[in-house]
């Protein structure tokens, strides 16, 4: 599991997904290694929330700092 921001607090949750969704997400990160299935949920999560009107400065960083990490941008993704 990645580590957490100093002073983040962390919340586990489980969910159904279909399968559909799954084998997607499972196909992105074969071709994207430095992304896993606890980043892509977050920065889902999170870029859905910003984009649907949630306002809030520590969710937006959250999302731009899942998406546009270093390591993904000298990857391509």
């Amino acid at each position: 599991m990645p580590e957490p921001i100093q002073g983040e607090d962390i919340v586990s949750f489980q969910a159904e997904m279909p399968l559909p969704l799954h084998q997607a997400m499972a196909d992105f990160i074969e071709r994207c290694p430095n992304w896993d299935q606890y980043r892509l949920v977050q920065a889902a999560l999170a870029g859905f929330l910003v984009q649907n009107g949630v306002d809030s400065r520590e969710l937006t960083r959250l999302y731009v700092g899942k998406m546009f990490r270093r390591d993904s941008l000298r990857q391509g993704v």
